[in-house]
C-alpha cells in the first residue's frame, strides 16, 4: 500500500450512472483515497511554521504505518491508540497526524463515520499546515457524499472556500453541482455544472460525458425539456450512444417535434441500436402516429418473430389495429384473431366481430360477437350487439338481428343507432316476406 503526500491526502472521482424509467441519470459517488507517507510530512513540516513533529512521535507514527502496509489494521490501530494515551504530552501538529492515521485507516475498513470523525479533529487542530486544512477539509466534504450526508458537504465546502486561495478546480464545481442534484436544488446545482462544461468549451476540449449526464438530469428535473433536447443532442454527436438516440427521440415527441422524433429513432433502428422491447415499441409507435401504419405493424411483427418483443395480446392487437389504419384490414384478422385467443376478455373478439362485418365475413363475425359477449369485460358491450345485428341481417335471420338490437338499444351510446336499425331490419323482413309470399 504505497501512500502520497499530505498535499494529496484524498482524491474522490465523481460520476453518474444511468436511470430507467424516465430515461434520465442518478449520480452517485466512487472514492479512491490515498494516504499520507509520513517520512514526507515529517520533511514538509520543517518548513512550515507549526510545532516540530518530533523524532519520537515520528517514529511511532511510521510503525503504525507500517503494521497498515502489512494489512495489520488492528495493530495499526493498537499502535496509534498507545500514541493517543500520551496525547496530553504531544503538541497541536503531532495530534493532527494522528487523527490523519487513525481517518486513514478506518476509511480503508469502510467505515466512513469514523473516518469523518477523525478528519474533523484533523482541522480542528490550529497549529497544522495549510495545505493539510486545505486538502482535508476538501476530502471532508468528498466522504460526507459518499456518506449520503449531502447538508454536511455544503458545510464542509463553505468553510473550504474560506480558506483557499488557490483557483478552483473542477472537482470543487463537480462536488457542488452534485451535492446540489442530491438535495434536490436544481438550479443552484446547474450553476456549477455548467460552469465546467464552459470552462472545457472555452478551452476547446469536449466535456466529460457524465456532465452531460448530471446536467441533462437538473434539466430534465426542472422540467426545462427544449434544455434536455439540446443537451442529448450534444451527447449524441459526441458519444453516439444508443440510449441517447433513443432518450432523444423520446423527448423530441414530448416537445411535440414528431418530425425530428421519427428521424431520430429511424435512424437508430438503421444503426441497430434498438435491440429492447420498449425500444422497438416507441419505434412502432412513432410511426403509427406519423401516419405510417403499415410500417408500424411490420415493424412490431417483425421484432415479435425475432424474439425481441413477447407474444402477448397487446403487441398483437397493436399490429392489428395499425393493419387497420392502413387499410388491411384482411390482414388485422389473424392478429385480432391472436390478441383474442390471448385474453379472459372478449375486447379482442369485440374488434373482431366488427372487421368481419366490413369484410363481409358474416358468420364469424356473429360467432365472434358471441364470443366477445360470452367473454365479457368489455368497454362497450353494445358495440358487440350491433357488430352481431349487422351479421344477422346479412344473413337474412331478421328475428336474430333484431333481438341483438334490442339488446344494443338498452345502452345509451348505440340507443339511435339501434332504433335506426331495428326499424330498418323490421322493414327488410316485411319485405322479404312479401317477396316470398308473391314467388308462392
Amino acid at each position: 500500500m504505497k501512500l502520497l503526500p499530505t498535499a494529496k491526502f484524498l482524491k474522490i472521482t465523481l460520476f453518474c450512472t444511468a436511470a430507467v424509467s424516465t430515461s434520465i441519470v442518478v449520480p452517485s459517488t466512487l472514492s479512491l483515497m490515498p494516504g499520507l507517507n509520513v517520512a514526507i510530512a515529517h520533511a514538509e513540516q520543517k518548513t512550515k511554521r507549526v510545532p516540530a513533529l518530533r523524532e519520537k512521535v515520528y517514529s511511532q507514527l511510521a510503525r503504525a504505518q507500517k503494521l497498515a502496509d502489512e494489512g495489520d489494521v488492528k495493530g495499526g490501530l493498537e499502535a496509534l491508540d498507545s500514541i493517543q494515551e500520551r496525547a496530553s504530552s504531544m503538541n497541536s501538529y503531532e495530534i493532527a497526524m494522528m487523527h490523519n492515521f487513525y481517518g486513514f485507516i478506518y476509511y480503508n475498513e469502510n467505515d466512513l463515520p469514523k473516518a469523518i470523525a477523525s478528519f474533523e479533529k484533523v482541522v480542528a487542530e490550529e497549529a497544522i499546515p495549510e495545505s493539510l486544512r486545505l486538502s482535508t477539509t476538501f476530502s471532508l466534504a468528498q466522504l460526507a457524499m459518499a456518506n449520503g450526508e449531502y447538508k454536511k458537504v455544503i458545510a464542509f465546502l463553505d468553510k473550504w472556500d474560506e480558506i483557499n486561495t488557490k483557483p478552483i478546480t473542477e472537482g470543487y464545481y463537480l462536488l457542488r453541482a452534485q451535492t446540489y442534484y442530491q438535495l434536490k436544488e436544481y438550479s443552484k446545482g446547474l450553476e456549477y455544472i455548467n460552469q465546467v462544461i464552459a470552462l472545457s468549451d472555452s478551452e476547446g476540449k469536449t466535456p466529460k460525458e457524465n456532465w452531460l449526464v448530471l446536467q441533462r438530469a437538473m434539466y430534465y428535473s426542472l422540467n426545462q425539456t427544449d434544455k434536455v433536447v439540446a443537451v442529448l443532442e450534444r451527447m449524441v454527436k459526441l458519444y453516439n450512444k444508443p440510449e441517447y438516440w433513443v432518450q432523444l427521440a423520446g423527448m423530441y415527441g414530448e416537445t411535440g417535434k414528431e418530425k425530428e422524433q421519427l428521424a431520430v429513432i429511424e435512424a437508430a433502428y438503421q444503426q441497430g441500436f434498438l435491440k429492447t422491447k420498449s425500444d422497438l415499441r416507441q419505434l412502432s409507435q412513432t410511426y403509427l402516429y406519423n401516419g405510417l401504419a403499415y410500417k408500424a405493424a411490420k415493424t412490431m411483427s417483425d421484432a415479435i418473430e425475432k424474439g425481441l418483443v413477447e407474444k402477448s395480446a397487446k403487441n398483437y392487437a397493436f399490429i392489428a389495429e395499425a393493419m387497420i389504419q392502413a387499410k388491411e384490414d384482411e390482414k388485422s384478422i389473424s392478429y385480432f384473431a391472436k390478441a383474442a385467443d390471448l385474453s379472459e376478455h372478449g375486447k379482442y373478439d369485440q374488434r373482431l366481430a366488427e372487421v368481419y362485418v366490413n369484410t363481409e365475413q358474416y358468420e364469424e363475425a356473429a360467432d365472434a360477437a358471441r364470443k366477445a359477449l360470452d367473454k365479457g369485460g368489455l368497454d362497450f358491450e353494445s358495440n358487440a350487439y350491433v357488430a352481431l345485428g349487422m351479421a344477422q341481417y346479412n344473413m337474412q335471420n331478421f328475428d336474430a338481428s333484431i333481438l341483438a338490437f334490442e339488446q344494443a338499444e338498452k345502452h345509451k351510446k348505440s340507443q339511435r343507432l339501434a332504433q335506426q336499425w331495428i326499424k330498418y331490419v323490421k322493414r327488410e323482413k316485411v319485405h322479404a316476406e312479401t317477396l316470398k309470399t308473391a314467388l308462392l
